[in-house]
């Protein structure tokens, strides 16, 4: 499971935007992001930022795009390559893939408040796909899929709790949560217009084909 060891804020604040790693902090006014629009690091009011040149352009949204989904660079690399082998337009490829992970699946039907939380409950087990239990975060799920809560009590009353404290009532289209009986349904894979995160994807591909 791939982990980021660096204090969440400061990684918002390195790519200058909210990637939304900490949950409902930072929809808030605590967020780091808008408490500190600066650099993060001993320097950081005093520095002034070079101009980017075209390499740290492509860079920085690849950077983005890893720590977004909370990925590593083999991962990364893993998904370009899967991305590359399929039919169609890679970087929409890649996106699907990272849109299909199975913790942000759960983070965008608001079943936790992160990525990171929604990897955690995935890994203790607590996450079931046509009833059978699944541990791995990155799983990718497929168009007619079923995701339900671990049928063990502490497994509902923790998706209960989470999903209380996330409120996410603004759930892509391709999937669809039904909250009277603890079930998620995967519609159909998204379309590039179903994702909505701030990545230009060219760049992205244009920098891991060097």
């Amino acid at each position: 499971m791939a982990k980021i060891s660096a204090p969440k804020c400061k990684i918002c604040r390195r790519e200058k935007e909210k990637l939304f790693l900490r949950g409902k902090r930072c929809e808030t006014v605590r967020c780091a992001v808008e408490r500190r629009a600066y650099p993060p690091g001993q320097h950081g009011t005093k520095r002034k930022r070079p101009r980017l040149t075209d390499y740290g352009l492509h860079l920085r949204e690849k950077q983005k795009l890893k720590r977004m989904y909370g990925v590593t660079e083999r991962q990364f690399k893993r998904y370009f390559h899967k991305a590359q082998i399929q039919t169609g337009n890679t970087g929409e490829n890649m996106l699907v893939l990272l849109e299909t992970r199975l913790d942000n699946v759960l983070y965008h039907v608001g079943w936790a408040t992160s990525r990171s939380q929604a990897r955690q409950f995935i890994s203790h087990g607590h996450i079931m796909i046509n009833n059978k239990k699944v541990t791995i975060p990155s799983f990718n799920v497929k168009a007619g899929d079923i995701i339900t809560p671990n049928k063990h009590e502490t497994s509902q009353k923790l998706l209960t709790t989470w999903r209380e404290f996330a409120k996410k009532d603004l759930i892509p289209s391709w999937l669809r949560r039904k909250d009277d009986i603890q079930q998620t349904d995967v519609i159909q894979l998204p379309k590039r217009e179903d994702i909505t995160i701030p990545v230009n994807e060219q760049l992205v591909v244009e920098f891991a084909s060097r």
